[in-house]
């Protein structure tokens, strides 16, 4: 029989009470809970639950993640494996659940629902609706994963409907992604049975999806920053607080902790934030944890106050597993293949051609937004030298290709701007969703480098046209089993690299990976093409 003692300052999430309290834990479970003056410089929270999390984004398998995450506070995530399931199917999903029990962490899964994201790309596996039956009745799958399929749910697509069937019929809720959806098409959208969003980048958008009934998920990761947009909605509703998106040089500076600090600090009261990361996802998604009560488990986040959320000490079902900052825990990580095809391009095969008699061309260009998934639809008049348009760096115009991984392929082209690279290019075989592999760069040449460079083992490439940095993702193409630091390290040295190449951008590979992301505004670049993402059709780079 294991008992232990803790005393401090009890945040009581159901009634906002804050309660000096002695806590009795026995074999993992609150066995009683009494009055009595503790230490004023130690408040006993529940366990942070980050409610949508992709972890392959952290570039860490599971595990690792779990290394980094719990000395956060994070003592429970909700992940949605569509990364590795695009590119492995359930093979990849069946890794992600085996690494996962190598850490004390409580990791569920949703069951990704659009693999492959759109029906205009080409992604590793298909996941069908027999495949989404079969993982909702296990018990590590709490929901349908974000509904991209926007189209597909306005159109009653047969594929996606019968997905979200399915999930109804299992009692489980299924997850939104509907950037900038309103009006009738929201509301067919919610009628559907989706009850979340994580994509509200406005007041209004967050209000409306709101008012129809919708949970919202207010994001705060690497590359999508939505919480300072959002505050006016978080000081006066339910939210909850999320990262969607964390890479591991962000992550071992913070997770949930540094978001409660940052909410509070924007004016959101002190227990509604904690209610974000706890009760309210808890309720949502049906899991164990976010309150603590006599019966309830005892997952457990000691911090110094409601304002720093300084996490001093971590519980997990009764186990300390972390403390001031530190795992008390060890893990092994699994390992799996990386399911990428080794190119062999050659410099022809990046040539954007212009018709004959040519000097000058108008073109379409991605433009990038800084921090957000979305890139805009813009355009440029580059010269012609020879039938082949050339890209412009001084003017920040510079070529973009995606390169099938999974079978030969011609490359797809178009031209990108935001990167303000001035010399040689970049590549990433994470490439949102079906993580084909994705490069920008000033010249073919380089970009050939790049694109062959990172196809050897996976991850990031960037080369200055001579010398070359890589950071490898042997797992799927998108993850290490290298522990955070040596991971951040790394994606710190290949981040100073491309600042050398002339891109100021804060997370350069983040936001290049969503430059294919089809199911985002306006303009991206698919494996079969540049796509119009808002009326959903494939368009030519040369305009006219």
């Amino acid at each position: 029989m294991r008992v232990q003692r803790i005393d401090g300052n009890l945040l009581d999430v159901v009634d906002g009470e804050v309660l000096p309290v002695r806590m009795t834990i026995q074999d993992g479970v609150i066995t009683d809970i009494e009055r009595k003056s503790g230490p004023r410089n130690l408040f006993i929270l529940p366990g942070f639950i980050d409610a949508h999390v992709h972890i392959e984004s952290s570039l860490l398998c599971p595990s690792r993640f779990a290394e980094a995450a719990v000395p956060h506070g994070t003592t429970s995530v909700v992940t949605d494996p569509h990364e590795i399931a695009n590119v492995l199917g359930m093979e990849g999903i069946r890794y992600m659940l085996r690494d996962s029990l190598n850490a004390p962490m409580r990791i569920f899964f949703t069951v990704p629902s659009c693999v492959p994201a759109t029906p205009i790309e080409t992604s590793g596996a298909v996941l069908a609706w027999r495949e989404v039956k079969e993982m909702l009745v296990m018990p590590n799958f709490v929901a349908l994963g974000e509904v991209m399929n926007v189209l597909g749910v306005l159109t009653e697509d047969e594929g996606i409907m019968t997905k979200i069937e399915v999930a109804r019929l299992a009692g489980k809720p299924i997850d939104g992604h509907a950037p900038g959806l309103s009006g009738g098409d929201l509301d067919s959208y919610v009628f559907a049975g989706i009850s979340t969003d994580h994509e509200c980048t406005r007041l209004e958008e967050a209000l409306e999806k709101h008012r129809k009934g919708m949970r919202i998920m207010v994001r705060e990761g690497s590359s999508s920053k939505n919480l300072d947009s959002l505050l006016p909605f978080a000081r006066e509703h339910e939210f909850f607080l999320v990262s969607d998106d964390l890479r591991a040089f962000d992550l071992q500076n913070g997770h949930l902790d540094k978001l409660l600090r940052k909410a509070v600090s924007g004016g959101v009261d002190p227990v509604d934030a904690v209610r974000s990361v706890t009760i309210w996802p808890a309720q949502h998604y049906g899991l164990p944890g976010g309150t603590l009560a006599v019966g309830e488990v005892a997952d457990i986040v000691l911090v110094n106050n409601l304002e720093e959320f300084k996490v001093l000490g971590v519980y997990i079902d009764g186990v300390e597993v972390a403390a001031h900052g530190r795992a008390l825990f060890d893990v092994s990580p699994a390992t799996i293949k990386n399911g990428i095809m080794e190119q062999r391009k050659g410099p022809e095969e990046f040539e954007i051609r212009a018709q004959a008699g040519k000097d000058k061309v108008k073109v379409r260009v991605m433009r990038v937004v800084p921090d957000q998934n979305i890139s805009m639809a813009d355009s440029a008049e580059l010269e012609v030298i020879e039938g082949s348009i050339r890209v412009d760096p001084s003017s920040d115009v510079i070529l973009l290709t995606v390169v099938n991984r999974y079978r030969e392929a011609p490359p797809a082209l178009g031209f990108v701007r935001g990167f303000n690279i001035r010399k040689g290019a970049i590549a990433s075989t994470v490439a949102h969703d079906s993580h084909n592999i994705i490069a920008a760069g000033v010249d073919k040449e380089s970009v050939v480098r790049a694109v062959n460079g990172v196809s050897m083992k996976g991850g990031y490439f960037a080369t200055d046209g001579t010398d070359a940095v890589a950071l490898e993702l042997p797992i799927a193409g998108l993850m290490s089993a290298d522990r955070c630091e040596a991971v951040a390290a790394k994606e710190t040295e290949i981040a100073e690299f491309v600042r050398g190449l002339g891109c100021l951008l804060p997370a350069p590979f983040m936001t290049l990976s969503f430059q294919s992301l089809l199911v985002e505004p306006e303009l991206k670049l698919g494996d079969k093409g540049l796509f119009d993402s808002v009326r959903f059709e494939f368009v030519d780079p040369v305009i006219g």
